[in-house]
Parts: structure tokens; C-alpha cells; sequence
């Protein structure tokens, strides 16, 4: 009888909330979609897609596109079919079985999970009690454990904070580690090494277009790094990784900086918003112990004991939110769907505290 190996024995599939729900807050997805012209644009492109060829197999116009807006040469930048596909192929190219990658917590659990399939040791490093991160610390546990990998999102998914620029420098300078730094949500925040990732070479910062461009839908992520790491994600990484509809699209939207610019102001507004409202309801109901983190992210993040009853009560509502490590995600969203998921906090309260 054939038997699974240890790494995937008890291996579950991802299993996101699914079914019909009127308002969904629980996947940081943008709530912006493209103008009617921005639409246009890409209805043209597909148009003329030869849906019986293989895609360009280094998808050098969207890459170029990506290198276009953010200012960086297109031979540093490698895509993917999602920033999971990215880091899947970052450890595989860079990581062999017994290497130690160091993670920190809380942070994106997918790391650990790509680890653990490459047959690597992981060693997590806790953040403080205010989900901030001890830079010596993180530094110390690389160096002593002799770490081949130290992987982080900044700002944090799940927490919504921003390292500060020096600290992350601090860091890629002070250990012999590949640094991969996430960089899913920078587009909310202010503290980007992009533009410095020349100066290093054990730096990978990786891109979406899940988050502020609201493109979750084609699965499209980006690696940047110097061209001696991009060459070995290239050769890695499969043929035709990135489908020609994605690229056609990415191309497109990658190409509309205003876009970019308009999306990422009006979800600031939302973000700001909500977490606001919520820090209203953190004044008006001091029995619920509600600790909320201001946001460098497109969610906020809050901190309380009736995390799971607060979920629950939401979801019975129609509203799904994240909760991750007893402690509740909320995606900004549209007007009314803050103030829908606002209100019903406040009513959950109300009640808990009757």
C-alpha cells in the first residue's frame, strides 16, 4: 500500500470562509475596481490574446510595466502566478532540506507552510507584547541559528504595523540570511525599501497586485531583487508560470498610474474610517477591553478577549471578518460596509455589556 510521506500526511487544504455573505471583510481584498475606461483598455488587450500559444514565458511586458511604475530596472523583477507562487519558488531555489528559515509572530502563516514543504527547520521569533518587532532580537536568533532565510511581511498581515525603514536596513546588514521582505501592503504605508534593493544582495522584496490594485482575481506577484537572485527565480520557476490573460491585464493596469494613485487614496479614506469608528467604540465600551492598532495596512487590527463571539455575532449577520489568533482582521471596505460592521460591533457590545 502506497503511504504519504511525513510533510503531508496531515496536510489539510486551504480552506478560506466560503459561501454567500452580504458584506466580506475577511481577505484584505480592494474594494476599488477599474474605471469603465481602464476596462476598455483591457477588453482591447484581450482581444487580441492567441489562446492556442503559450504564454511569453518571462512575461517581459508586464514585468516591464511593474519595473515602469515602481522604478526599478525589469531585469531585477521575476513574476509569478501570485506572490504564494513567488515565495513557493523563493524557498525552493534558495532553501535546501535541513536549512533554517526564521519567521516571526504574528505574521503571514504562509511562510511557515512553504518551510515546511521545502524540509526546512523553522525557528519563529515572538514579537513584543504590542505586536512591535525587537530588531536585536530577530538579528541575534538569525545569526545564532545560523539561519538561510528570514522571511517577514512589513506592514504586518495580520497586524497592520510598519517597521520603520532604518530597523528593516538594521536587519538585512546585520545577518548572513536571505532577507525576504514582503512587501504585499507597502502601498498603504511609507517605509518601502524598493528603491534601495540594489544595495544588497541578500534582499528579495516581493509585490502584489491583490492588495491596492485590486487584482486579486488574476493572481500576479513580483519579486525584485539584484539580476544574480532574479536569474535563479527564472530558471527555477516553470516555463509558463503566469498565464497570457494575467499578463495582459497586469500589463494594463501596471501601465495606469493614476489608477494606483486614486485606489490607494480611496482605500486610506475607508481604512482611516473604520478605524476611527472603531476607536469610538473603544471609548464608548471600556468593559470590552478592545486594544485597536493604528493601521499602516488596508485593515485594522484589534486586540480582545471576545475576538470569537464578536466573529460569530458578525457572521450570523451576514459580515465576515478574519479571525486570526484570537484577535479580529477587518478589511477596509465601502462606505456602508463599515458602517454596517461598525454598527453591529457596537450592537454586540451593547448587548455583552447589558
Amino acid at each position: 500500500m502506497f503511504e504519504l510521506n511525513e510533510k503531508v500526511r496531515n496536510l489539510k487544504p486551504y480552506d478560506p470562509i466560503t459561501g454567500k455573505y452580504q458584506i466580506r471583510l475577511d481577505a484584505n481584498e480592494s474594494f476599488v475596481t477599474p474605471s469603465q475606461e481602464l476596462r476598455e483598455q483591457i477588453d482591447e488587450e484581450l482581444r487580441h490574446i492567441h489562446f492556442n500559444r503559450y504564454p511569453d514565458p518571462f512575461a517581459n511586458d508586464v514585468r516591464k510595466a511593474f519595473a515602469d511604475l515602481y522604478g526599478v530596472p525589469r531585469s531585477c523583477v521575476m513574476a509569478g502566478n501570485g506572490s504564494d507562487e513567488v515565495i513557493s519558488v523563493v524557498m525552493n531555489a534558495f532553501l535546501q532540506k535541513g536549512d533554517t528559515v526564521v519567521t516571526l509572530s504574528p505574521d503571514f502563516s504562509m511562510y511557515a507552510f512553504y518551510a515546511s514543504l521545502v524540509e526546512c527547520r523553522v525557528v519563529t521569533v515572538e514579537k513584543n507584547a504590542d505586536c512591535t518587532v525587537d530588531v536585536d532580537r530577530v538579528i541575534e536568533t538569525c545569526n545564532r541559528e545560523h539561519a538561510r532565510m528570514l522571511v517577514f511581511s512589513n506592514p504586518c498581515n495580520p497586524t497592520s504595523l510598519v517597521l520603520a525603514r532604518e530597523a528593516v536596513r538594521k536587519i538585512v546588514s546585520s545577518v548572513q540570511a536571505l532577507v525576504v521582505l514582503d512587501e504585499a501592503y507597502m502601498d498603504f504605508s511609507d517605509q518601502s525599501l524598493l528603491s534601495e534593493f540594489a544595495g544588497y544582495d541578500n534582499l528579495l522584496i516581493l509585490k502584489t497586485c491583490s492588495k491596492a490594485l485590486g487584482m486579486a482575481a488574476i493572481r500576479l506577484g513580483f519579486a525584485v531583487g539584484t539580476e544574480k537572485l532574479i536569474d535563479v527565480l527564472q530558471a527555477v520557476k516553470s516555463p509558463y508560470n503566469v498565464n497570457t490573460l494575467t499578463q495582459a491585464i497586469g500589463t494594463v493596469v501596471l501601465s495606469n498610474p493614476g489608477y494606483l494613485n486614486a485606489a490607494v487614496q480611496r482605500i486610506l479614506e475607508s481604512r482611516d474610517e473604520l478605524y476611527e469608528g472603531f476607536l469610538q467604540l473603544q471609548e464608548a465600551h471600556p468593559g470590552a477591553q478592545l486594544r485597536i492598532f493604528k493601521p499602516d495596512a488596508n485593515f485594522v487590527y484589534i486586540q480582545t478577549p471576545k475576538a470569537a463571539e464578536i466573529f460569530e455575532y458578525l457572521k450570523e449577520k451576514g459580515i465576515i471578518v478574519r479571525l486570526t489568533g484570537g484577535c479580529l482582521r477587518i478589511s477596509a471596505g465601502r462606505n456602508y460596509e463599515n458602517e454596517a460592521v461598525l454598527r453591529e460591533v457596537g450592537e454586540y457590545l451593547k448587548g455583552a455589556n447589558a
